[in-house]
């Protein structure tokens, strides 16, 4: 298991994206690596084996079709076992290496040095709410601060609807009368990257009805003391109904009760 220590850069947490993006480029470095040589060794093999017309060598040891070479320590027997022997430690090492990232997508970052944020989402026909921990809540657009680990409890309040992002390389089903989880992270560097505020587009990747390929919203990104001042002016409001361009038909849907993430 690699530590998820290793994961983060000093006090920064790798985002689930850049892990997916990592195990991307390495598969397919070291694939178009393998590939190559695979390829370029076959076809000097066929260029050196090749039927020129002329006797074959009496010590010329000819492959039968539907058996393994054994060859009593021969040289077909011997590279024959050293390709299967190559080939395993390749495959071994991709798993261990993958299945090291993958855990740390599914815990997620340690946070015994700062408190996450809990949000609830909840989606319905054919939008989303956000719901934040004082019982403050947005429809259409989620606003969460940067440097920091966003938890998400996703459910439904009518049918079945899947909640996600892939710039963020995240997706969690949204089901009536359950929660599901996950989490992430947009580092301050993304966010000046995009003009001191990242935007990333929120889908449905449920079939729900008729207005499901409008069931869109954004999640907002906001650096932490401009998140922490918008944060603190919600203090004593119960609702508000966030109007934005991927926010489907939640304007003309009326405000729905506050319910609180789950135990």
């Amino acid at each position: 298991m690699i530590d998820p220590i290793i994961l983060q850069q000093g006090s920064d947490w790798r985002a689930q994206a850049e892990v997916f993006d990592e195990i991307f480029f390495v598969f397919l470095a070291l694939g178009t690596l393998v590939g190559t040589i695979v390829v370029a060794y076959t076809l000097w093999n066929v260029f050196k084996y090749r039927d020129d017309g002329s006797e074959p060598k009496e010590d010329f040891d000819a492959p039968i079709v539907g058996e393994l070479p054994t060859g009593q320590g021969g040289p077909k027997a011997k590279k024959l076992f050293l390709s299967f022997g190559l080939s395993a430690i390749v495959v071994i090492s991709l798993v261990v290496y993958a299945y090291g990232l993958l855990l740390y997508v599914e815990e997620g970052p340690d946070t015994s040095d700062a408190g996450n944020i809990e949000i609830t989402v909840e989606g319905y026909q054919f939008g989303w709410e956000y719901i934040y921990p004082n019982g403050y809540s947005t429809r259409g657009e989620m606003i969460v601060p940067a440097d920091q680990r966003i938890d998400l409890n996703v459910t439904s309040r009518d049918v079945w609807h899947n909640f996600g992002s892939s710039e963020l390389r995240i997706k969690s089903d949204a089901i009536p009368g359950e929660y599901s989880s996950t989490w992430f992270s947009v580092s301050s560097e993304d966010v000046e990257a995009q003009g001191g505020e990242a935007t990333y587009r929120v889908e449905c990747f449920e079939l729900c009805g008729a207005g499901h390929s409008a069931m869109t919203g954004q999640i907002t990104v906001l650096p932490q003391d401009e998140w922490e001042e918008w944060y603190a002016g919600t203090q004593g409001e119960n609702t508000s109904s966030v109007d934005s361009a991927g926010a489907g038909n939640a304007s003309s849907v009326d405000n729905a009760v506050i319910r609180g993430a789950p135990a």
